[in-house]
Formats: structure tokens, sequence, C-alpha cells
């Protein structure tokens, strides 16, 4: 009981970091404004970590590698902590496969909180739209959904716009049917210790 608990917060606490890190990234590549208050969220918690990794790890174009890395570490730190505290099954944290396959979740946990982002901005910039259209956060809300919305524009019935109920359904597609299906292969992959 005590392991699932602490599973459970370490799981909750490394997440929510990783989600302001994925918030970070995808505010610098929408080009938020560095001013906005979000901007300066995701920036003032995140700045101890990704100052540092940037002097290591370059940017990639115009993306800044330092900041998804450090997500993805967040993620695999997560993921081997709570391999270390199950209490069912022992698993071997010196073969390579163990590493990969924790490092292909990382991944995929990655891709996970990505879509739970863009879900979260949908559906605010949804209420937004009905409740108070010239919010201040509507523009940056607009800039991160915008490349995901623009291919279902046209789907409008009665001047109601459904493209963020047409693109919530691919998302929620994408995590009941193929996520977990990969989750579950990799996890297969880990090698219990003898």
């Amino acid at each position: 009981m005590i392991y699932q608990t602490l599973q459970f917060l370490i799981r909750t606490v490394f997440e929510l970091f990783a989600l302001v890190l994925l918030l970070r990234f995808y505010l610098q590549v929408a080009r938020a404004p560095f001013n906005h208050p979000l901007a300066q969220f995701s920036m003032a918690l995140t700045n101890f970590l990704v100052l540092k990794a940037r002097r290591v790890i370059p940017s990639v174009k115009s993306y800044d590698a330092a900041t998804l890395g450090i997500a993805w570490a967040v993620l695999l730190i997560a993921n081997v902590a709570s391999l270390l505290l199950n209490a069912v099954v022992a698993y071997d944290l010196v073969a390579p496969q163990t590493w990969l396959a924790l490092a292909l979740l990382a991944v995929l946990d990655l891709f996970r909180l990505s879509l739970y982002l863009l879900m979260g901005a949908v559906l605010v910039q949804a209420v937004l739209s009905w409740v108070n259209p010239y919010n201040p956060l509507t523009p940056i809300l607009d800039a991160l959904t915008r490349p995901y919305l623009k291919p279902f524009r046209r789907a409008q019935v009665g001047g109601v716009d459904l493209s963020p109920l047409i693109l919530l359904l691919i998302i929620q597609v994408i995590l009941s049917a193929p996520l977990p299906y990969l989750e579950r292969g990799l996890l297969s992959q880990l090698k219990p210790a003898l």
C-alpha cells in the first residue's frame, strides 16, 4: 500500500514537472511572447534546469532541445523510480534491454503528455470562445492549437466550429487505442531480475 502511494506521488510530481517543461517548449515553438504570465510561469519553474542544460545540449534548428531533453529525462527518472518501488516484481536495472525499454517508455510518456497538453489547450480555448473571447490567454491558446485545428476548420454546422470536437475525438482515440498497446509492449520488454 505504501509503495503504491509513493509510486503515485512520484509519478504525479514528475509528470507535472515534465508537463511544465513541455508547456515551455511548445510556447517557444508557437513563438508566444515571453512577457505573458503563462510563459513567465513555465520559465520560473524550469529555468534552474534548462539554463544549465543549454550549456551542454544545443538547440536543434530553432527548437529548444535542452527543454525537451530534460522533460524526457524527468519521465525516465519517474519510470525508474516506479520500477524500484514495485513490490511485486524486481527488475534487472543492469540489463541494456531494460534501459532501452525505459527510454522508449519515456518517449511514449512525452508523447502522451503532449497530447494531454494539446487537449487541455483545445478545451480551454473552446470554453473561452464562448465565455470570454477577448481573454489575454486566447492568442496563446490559438498559437498552440492553430496547426492542429487547421485541417478541420471547414467542419462548421450553423455557424458553430466543430473542429475542436473533431480534434478532441482524434486525441481520445490515440490515447485509448495505440498508446496503451505500445506501453504494454514496452513493459513486456523489461527484464525481471533472476
